[in-house]
């Protein structure tokens, strides 16, 4: 059984305005197979991890992770949940 790799492709890819249909294009899958990504249902070959970063422009660990990502706010403003539930 193969360990689930964690991503943020949807959130990228809405942040550029990128279809799937054009992701898929770029790197040579079905726009399905960008789908079963972004949803966990697949995991992506190394080749194909390293085509989605080249096209983003982004390093592969900024899309893909073995460890589930911090929420980007988080990341952005230093926040942990623990100090943003104390704050509520």
């Amino acid at each position: 059984m193969s360990e689930q790799v964690h991503n943020r492709l949807a959130v990228v890819r809405a942040e550029r305005k990128v279809s799937r249909q054009s992701l898929a294009e770029a790197v040579g899958v079905h726009y399905q197979t960008i789908g079963y990504i972004e949803r966990g249902q697949y995991n992506p070959s190394l080749d194909l991890a390293l085509k989605i970063a080249r096209y983003f422009g982004l390093p592969v660990e900024a899309l893909f992770s073995l460890e589930p990502f911090r929420p980007l706010t988080d990341e952005l403003y230093g926040r942990d949940q623990e100090t943003w539930r104390s704050s509520r």
